[in-house]
């Protein structure tokens, strides 16, 4: 005689099922966050970001066009968000550009200690007046900003002219915000590191 198959409850799935749906969901999430942002539009947004400060930076501050016609490249940093309480530190991405074309996307990050609380943000621009400055800093692995660097508005509130900025050092930084140029604001110890946006 045949015995019938005997049915299975499939209204409920079992916990081998389960378990294998959440590893499966949990690999999805882990590789889509890996994925190190190379199907968004993370260079355009950053290229669109860089093209409206220089724009603002060369019609408020018409000086620092010199800048951009004697240097050999720029790093513009459009926008750095700072903030600390106590412990303190600062992020932001930015583009390198040679010749007014884009050549590389890089991040700046930053740690302080100290006295400080709140946030605040703000742009800057490094612009490279050697070939040798602008080849150190594509050739390293990771860059920081040293005590060497020049400003275009010193702690004095004084404007250095193109002419004199090659004799004084071989890059020159521009930081800005909303409320205009600051004065006495520095990048020393800011560590630039090549990105994919």
């Amino acid at each position: 005689m045949i015995k019938p198959l005997a049915q299975t409850d499939t209204s409920t799935p079992s916990k081998a099922n389960r378990r294998t749906f959440m590893i499966g969901l949990g690999a999805t999430s882990l590789l889509t966050a890996c994925n190190n942002g190379l199907s968004g539009n993370g260079g355009p947004r950053i290229d669109a970001r860089a093209d409206a400060s220089l724009q603002y930076l060369y019609s408020t501050y018409p000086n620092t066009s010199d800048l951009r016609d004697k240097s050999v490249g720029m790093l513009v940093m459009p926008l750095v968000t700072e903030a600390g309480f106590g412990l303190g530190g600062s992020y932001g991405r930015g583009v390198l550009r040679v010749n007014d074309v884009t050549v590389d996307y890089y991040s700046s990050t930053q740690a302080s200690i100290g006295l400080q609380i709140g946030a605040q943000q703000y742009a800057h621009v490094l612009f490279f007046m050697t070939n040798d400055a602008l080849q150190t800093f594509r050739g390293s692995p990771g860059w920081a900003a040293g005590a060497d660097i020049e400003y275009a508005l010193n702690n004095r509130g004084e404007n250095l002219s193109a002419e004199t900025t090659t004799s004084l050092s071989p890059v020159i930084a521009v930081v800005f915000g909303q409320a205009g140029l600051i004065a006495g604001a520095t990048v020393e110890g800011t560590k630039y590191t090549r990105i994919i946006p």
